[in-house]
Formats: C-alpha cells, structure tokens, sequence
C-alpha cells in the first residue's frame, strides 16, 4: 500500500491541521458520488481515506512514524519492519531462544511465516512443520474519517448517509448536541478483519460542525442577536425570532432597550437522553429604521424647548 503520508500529498513534518486539510480536499475531489463509475477515482478515495485512517489518529500515526504499524494499519512482524536484515539479526537458540536472545515460541514463528509466505491474505498452512505455521485471526484495522454537519443539525440531531471506501454506504446517526471535534463509532465498518472470522476494525467519524451566522452555543442553550425597530422597543409587541426548529413570535415588553435578553425556553439543544432540551437566548438590538417626520418633528421641537429654556436660565 501507498505511504499515507504521499497518498496525501504531504510530507512527515505536516501538521494535524495540514492532514485534516489534505484529506477533505482529496476525499472531496475523488468521492464516488462525484465521479460515478469511475474506477480510478475510486481507487484514489480508498487510498486517501486509508491514509487518513493512519495519519488521522495521533496514537497510530506516532506508531506508524515509529515503524511499529505499516500503512494498513497492522502490527509489523517481531523482527521489524526489516524481516531478517536491518542489522538486527536473528539471535534465538532454537524454540526457546538462547541467552540474551528473543524468545519466541513455535506458535508465534508459525504465525509470523504463515503472514510471510502466504502474502497476508491467502490463509496458507504450513502443516504440522517445525513452526506448525496455523494463520492467526486478527481483527481489522480501525478507520478514521470527518463528516461535516450543519449547526442546526449538530443541536436538533440527524441522520446522515455516507460512503465509506471498505463498508459502503451507511447510515451516519447524529445525536442532538454532538460538538465540534466528537468521534462517533460504527462497529464493523472498518478494515476487514484477517483470518477465518476474524472481526472486522470500526468506522471512526470525527464530526466537524459548520458555524452558524446566527447562533452562538453555551452548553446545551444557545444565544442569538435579534433587531428589534424602536417602535417596538419602546411601545412592547412582537417580533419574528428565528430558532434551529424555524420561526416563532416572540413578545417584546415595553421600554426594551439594546442589550436586553429573552429567554424561549425549549428552543435551544435538543432533548436527548438524559438532557434535557435547552434555551434560547435572545437579544435585542434596536434598530431605528426609517424615521417618521412626526418622530424626527417632536425631537426637533423638543430640542428647541430645551435650548430656550437653557438660555433663559444663564
């Protein structure tokens, strides 16, 4: 398999922020639903997102930098990612091993040259040989993925289908008030598993959530700014808010001046399980609008008044 780091496009020394950013730009370019039978594109969605899947994951892509895992995600053979060479030798005396040396037991030579030989896939046995070569089942790998969801949908809760390279297209259920940042897991969508049922790895899906122009989150509620004309502020009445669920009519008490909040409970994050559903928060900016020359005349004669009145008071 291709090195993740070139199957990105990058190098070694990229950042997370780099990866996340080469990955949706690649998995975008050559999704399937982009590029309907077209067996290259394909190919090179699979390969971005099993690159992901290693460079995606601190924990794996630190072990991959080590040469501990290789670019699917598997454990690499007891002497290294080098077989036999890379300068470290073979130093076992026999099935026990030898003073100072590594000690592995028939079992496990069995299982290293039945992968070797049997090209990972073909299950090859060696039978009753000296490394009694049996195949051992090894769960799939875990992959990793991002899923961009809309504001509302991350407080109301959706369901989302998606085309994962190794499981197809499934159904993606977002809970109301998942966040920025959160990993859902789908069990079995993963890397198919090696050996004679062996289970196959999860689907990791890192939600990535769209700001929203209107709302701001706090916890399970949220807070928006409203205008509200001066009419209105001043006299009371109501005024159209708008809420994640749509529109609702809202009352405005009399005298309300910028900076005021309102509260309409419910209308925040959706209920879900134990939580229950939060608040919408709301304040008013008010907004002059069009004057009417009745308004701007009183303000004028007003004025007057009080500048006369300031002169024959000095």
């Amino acid at each position: 398999m291709k090195d993740p780091y070139a199957a990105l496009g990058l190098t070694r020394g990229a950042t997370d922020k780099e990866i996340r950013s080469a990955y949706r730009k690649l998995a975008k370019e050559h999704h399937p639903d982009h590029n309907p039978n077209n067996k290259k594109a394909e190919e090179a969605f699979k390969a971005v997102g099993a690159a992901y899947a290693i460079l995606g994951d601190k924990e794996k892509r630190a072990r991959f930098d080590r040469g501990e895992i290789d670019a699917e995600g598997n454990e690499r053979g007891p002497f290294g990612g080098g077989g036999f060479g890379g300068g470290q030798g073979f130093h076992g005396q026999g099935p026990g091993g030898g003073p100072g040396g590594a000690q592995f037991s028939q079992e496990d030579l069995g299982a290293f040259f039945s992968d070797m030989f049997s090209g990972g896939g073909t299950g090859a046995d060696f039978g009753n040989g000296p490394f009694n070569g049996r195949r051992r089942s090894r769960r799939g790998a875990d992959r990793s993925y991002t899923l961009t969801v809309s504001f509302e949908d991350s407080v109301l809760g959706t369901t989302s289908r998606v085309t994962l390279p190794e499981a197809g297209t499934v159904e993606v259920k977002i809970p109301a008030g998942i966040e920025d940042g959160q990993t859902l897991r789908l069990a079995g969508k993963g890397a198919p598993g090696v050996g004679e049922n062996a289970p196959a790895g999860d689907a990791l899906i890192t939600i990535s959530v769209t700001p929203s122009s209107v709302y701001t989150r706090d916890g399970r509620d949220l807070r928006a700014s409203v205008p509200v004309d001066l009419e209105t502020a001043i006299l009371g009445g109501k005024i159209v808010v708008p809420t994640p669920k749509g529109q609702v009519t809202m009352k405005v008490p009399p005298h309300s001046d910028t900076g005021t909040v309102l509260r309409l409970g419910g209308r925040g994050v959706a209920e879900h399980g134990k939580h229950k559903a939060g608040n919408l928060y709301v304040t008013l900016q008010v907004k002059i609008g069009k004057v009417d020359p009745k308004l701007e005349a009183f303000f004028a004669e007003k004025r007057e008044a009080e500048t006369a009145k300031e002169a024959q008071d000095a």
